[in-house]
């Protein structure tokens, strides 16, 4: 497998990254039309963090590292590692001393669309990552891969310099032509639930507050008190 190594691609601005390191994971794909969601089966090493950074992505052989070790030195502050296999691989191709390296190039976090390891260490030293499995299987250094293109991970796209949002429920990816839009429409949808959330405190149905009593009739959904539901079965 022959490979490229993109230097210097075009990233989100930094203002919008860090917007959006204010919202959720469910905001910003609610925001964007219920999109950009990487999958379930990503899921965090720790629990209670949110990060957003622009993505260095790889591509890799499955079961080995080396490309990793190249996206080191393409890695800067407010990055965040993107890791994709060529095949499916759960093989714990990133660890502690990855993760070091990148801490100390302001690189805000991990996602690896394989294995991960040394999961007690990153969570010690505050190094965020969201892996598809967690293995302490090695790797090889064998096969040339790429660095900064774009790479699919559960039917999403994610090219270099786009936003990488991720918490607790997961991870997301914003287009980075998209990020200002995405803020401002996250801005709104946050506002709308601050209403909402204040009318369910004073007591409101979301029934009422939504009109889907409406859509209940419409779709032939009746009320029947317990005796006419009793009194109608055989």
């Amino acid at each position: 497998m022959s490979g490229v190594i993109i230097t210097n691609p075009p990233k989100a601005a930094a203002k919008d990254v860090e917007a959006l390191a204010g919202f959720g994971v469910a905001t910003v794909s609610e925001a964007m039309g219920r999109t950009g969601l990487l999958g379930p089966d990503i899921r965090p090493v720790q629990q209670g963090v949110r990060v957003a950074g622009t993505a260095v992505t790889v591509l890799s052989w499955p079961g080995d590292n080396l490309m990793i070790h190249a996206a080191v030195e393409q890695c800067g502050e407010g990055d965040l590692l993107v890791v994709t296999t060529t095949s499916p691989s759960t093989d714990g191709m990133f660890g502690e001393l990855f993760a070091t390296a990148l801490h100390r190039r302001g690189v805000r976090g991990l996602v690896i669309n394989a294995g991960i390891r040394d999961t007690q260490e990153l969570r010690e030293m505050g190094f965020p990552a969201w892996a598809r499995a967690v293995s302490a299987q090695g790797t090889v250094k064998a096969t040339g891969g790429s660095v900064n293109v774009p790479v699919a991970i559960d039917g999403q796209i994610v090219r270099p310099g786009d936003v990488i949002l991720a918490d607790d429920d997961g991870v997301v990816v914003v287009p980075r032509e998209r990020a200002r839009e995405t803020v401002e429409r996250s801005q709104a949808r946050e506002a709308k639930e601050a209403a909402s959330r204040a009318a369910f405190l004073d007591g409101q149905l979301g029934l009422d507050r939504y009109g889907l009593r409406e859509k209940l009739s419409q779709l032939g959904v009746e009320y029947r008190t317990f005796e006419e539901y009793e009194g109608e079965r055989p």
